[in-house]
């Protein structure tokens, strides 16, 4: 069963990321919201092909999960073809190709921003895809790389991606400085240029774009989108996970309601007791993308002490959750969104 591209809703969606947006930090997220468009950290097409334990170690997710994305790594069409119809029969809503990541990694793999500087290749690996498959495919990008920054080859590298049918642009609205930068440092250090992507929907009114980089709050994500289609968070989603729960209301048109944080955390016990059923599973794989959920609350950071120091421990199970709950104070964790 495959999803149209028009049953997709992108108004919300989390960004993928690195060691950070895996199958367990996704099933925590979807608990807080149910619409929210869900991206998985980047995975290369070689991983999936030739990587240890086949493409299931990879691939394999909840379904609980959806709307979930895939995002590709990779620059050989066939490859990234061959895929992209493995994530489709994984059952995946959409694939997504990454020309954004700056690392010296991917760049010397000719995955990532290093491919901005190479629209006409990005067209053939996106049409490729699209050849293989029904679910849409589209393209997470940053507004330039190093010296390549004007408007102009931006504006060209869009166009030609959007000449193979693409119509979904996620756009990462700094550039990518390949050399001298690391990766964290290029998530902050390119100033933010909104005010590119809004021209960019401007140029472009066909097209969906949405927009990711430095959204921290709810005043920020309403104003990106009197001139997008739509935002994309990350790192605020994964150290103050709290944010997403209101996102359903804020942009899904939900009733409000009350949520105990609690609860949610409780909800995850069947899927942490068969996790730990599991050869080689911790808990601490689980419980390391909930640290955040309380911030801010007292109680928060004796929370997130007990968890980081005892849920590496070979025994953790449910009870080193229940007793680092136990240090918040019920009426703290009662959240009317």
């Amino acid at each position: 069963m495959t999803t149209s591209k028009k049953s997709i809703n992108r108004t919300f969606s989390t960004a993928p990321m690195m060691d950070w947006s895996d199958k367990h930090c996704r099933y925590f997220w979807r608990q807080l919201s149910k619409e929210a468009l869900l991206y998985t950290e980047m995975v290369t097409t070689g991983a999936i092909i030739h990587g240890q334990g086949g493409a299931h170690r990879f691939l394999n997710f909840n379904e609980e999960e959806h709307p979930v994305a895939l995002q590709l790594g990779g620059s050989n069409a066939a490859e990234l073809a061959q895929c992209a119809k493995i994530a489709q029969d994984f059952g995946y809503d959409e694939v997504n190709l990454n020309v954004g990541c700056p690392s010296d990694r991917v760049q010397n793999n000719m995955i990532g921003a290093v491919l901005m500087g190479h629209p006409e290749l990005v067209a053939d690996c996106i049409k490729s895809m699209q050849d293989a498959v029904d679910i849409p495919v589209t393209v997470k990008h940053r507004i330039g790389i190093d010296d390549q920054d004007s408007y102009e080859a931006l504006h060209h590298f869009v166009e030609t991606i959007a000449n193979t049918g693409c119509e979904t642009f996620i756009v990462h609205a700094r550039k990518a400085i390949l050399q001298g930068l690391s990766p964290k440092e290029n998530r902050e250090v390119p100033p933010l240029k909104y005010e590119v992507v809004a021209k960019l929907k401007q140029d472009f009114p066909h097209l969906e774009i949405l927009l990711n980089g430095g959204l921290t709050n709810y005043e920020q994500m309403h104003d990106a989108l009197t001139y997008c289609d739509g935002v994309m968070i990350g790192r605020e989603a994964y150290h103050n996970p709290s944010i997403l729960l209101n996102v359903d209301h804020a942009f899904y048109g939900h009733e409000k309601q009350v949520r105990d944080l609690k609860d949610i955390v409780r909800s995850l016990y069947p899927y942490i007791e068969n996790h730990l059923s599991e050869e080689r599973s911790k808990l601490a794989y689980i419980t390391r993308h909930i640290l955040g959920l309380f911030n801010g609350l007292p109680g928060s950071r004796q929370f997130r002490r007990h968890l980081s120091e005892e849920a590496y421990k070979k025994t953790a199970g449910i009870d080193v959750v229940e007793a680092a709950l136990a240090m918040m104070p019920d009426e703290a964790t009662i959240q009317a969104v």
